[in-house]
């Protein structure tokens, strides 16, 4: 049995490094509230950048995360810091074993002022839409 892992690593900018030590605060209440929820969000990784001035969050997986939290935790951030600009980032879906269809990813771009998706787009079943004669832009 294969067992699936979602990757992804990004930063975020948010501004002082007093925001970025409230991120961490932030950041702690989200993964407590994740933890409570069943089943447990996997959730991610976070840490302060310090060779980007400690402004820098540094957002990833821990083996397999879930980008709607990280998602969240963005527009809450968005929020509470009023950062503007787009924030995007991509994912890999993967395994650990070879298997067909078990491979794929996406991206997200948010718009920080509004909280509102961008754009965003998902791999899976793309491929399977072409070779069956479908349109690559739905």
């Amino acid at each position: 049995m294969a067992d699936y892992f979602i990757r992804f690593s990004s930063l975020l900018d948010v501004g002082t490094p007093d925001n970025a030590a409230r991120a961490l605060e932030l950041y702690n209440h989200l993964s407590k509230a994740g933890a409570s929820e069943e089943p447990p969000s996997d959730g991610f990784l976070l840490s302060i950048q310090p060779e980007h001035g400690g402004t820098q969050l540094w957002m990833r997986d821990d083996g397999t995360g879930d980008p709607e939290r990280l998602i969240q935790f963005v527009r809450i951030c968005a929020a509470t810091f009023s950062l503007t600009g787009r924030w995007g980032f991509q994912f890999a879906n993967t395994s650990d074993r070879q298997r067909v269809g078990a491979f794929g990813g996406g991206a997200h771009v948010l718009d920080l002022a509004t909280g509102a998706t961008v754009a965003w787009t998902y791999t899976d079943g793309w491929l399977a839409r072409i070779l069956d004669g479908g349109d690559p832009d739905p």
